[in-house]
């Protein structure tokens, strides 16, 4: 499976508890492949994070219309602000982690790139990604390239076990050489990065 779509759900304050038990109801009849469900911790609050996977792009894109047409696909209209929907492709040389507990703590972060920044972004990633991800730092859940909305751009999805541990691999990565990839930084424009917990039906956990 490549093919995925990320929606955020901004939520009215004091409402992500009900809003997670109704979408969860709601998937329940939705098409394509629930990979993860997060509720933001650190970063922009009452933000819900939804990640699925789909067979291929007819399936994706009738999964989207339904939902649009539906009005209310989730149940969570009364206590949503703003939703945002990105489809995107799995880096090529990528797979997954099996669904599972790898967390609790999920950092999603997403790099607005250069014009021509996404070929140069994917040789790096190639190259590095083996090392960042071995038995001394902690594995990638995945990372993808945005085929809508802003582009190009990507997201990169990492598990940690505490927030200990994240501040631990990643100083210790870039003081080692291991990380980030070669030439990544000229590829730059936006970083942002969001720390989620996962909801309690989430199959990434």
């Amino acid at each position: 499976m490549r093919l995925f779509e990320l929606i955020t759900l901004n939520l009215r304050v004091g409402t992500a508890a009900t809003a997670l038990r109704r979408l969860e109801a709601g998937l329940a009849t939705a098409s394509g492949q629930l990979m993860g469900c997060w509720l933001s911790e650190i970063g922009q609050q009452n933000r819900i994070a939804l990640l699925r996977g789909f067979p291929d792009e007819a399936t994706r894109q009738a999964e989207r219309e339904r939902l649009l047409l539906v009005g209310d696909a989730f149940g969570v209209a009364e206590y949503l602000l703003q939703m945002h929907i990105g489809d995107y492709s799995l880096f090529p040389f990528l797979q997954p982690l099996i669904p599972g507990a790898h967390g609790p703590f999920y950092e999603l972060r997403e790099y607005d790139l250069i014009p021509n920044g996404l070929a140069p972004t994917l040789a790096g990633w190639e190259k590095a990604v083996g090392p960042r991800t071995g038995e001394a730092y902690s594995p990638v859940y995945a990372a993808f390239f945005a085929t809508s909305g802003r582009l190009p751009r990507y997201l990169h999805i990492w598990p940690y076990a505490s927030l200990e541990q994240r501040l631990d691999i990643r100083t210790r990565a870039v003081q080692d050489g291991v990380w980030p990839p070669e030439n990544s930084a000229p590829q730059l424009r936006e970083m942002h990065s969001t720390v989620y917990l996962p909801a309690a039906f989430s199959p990434l956990r």
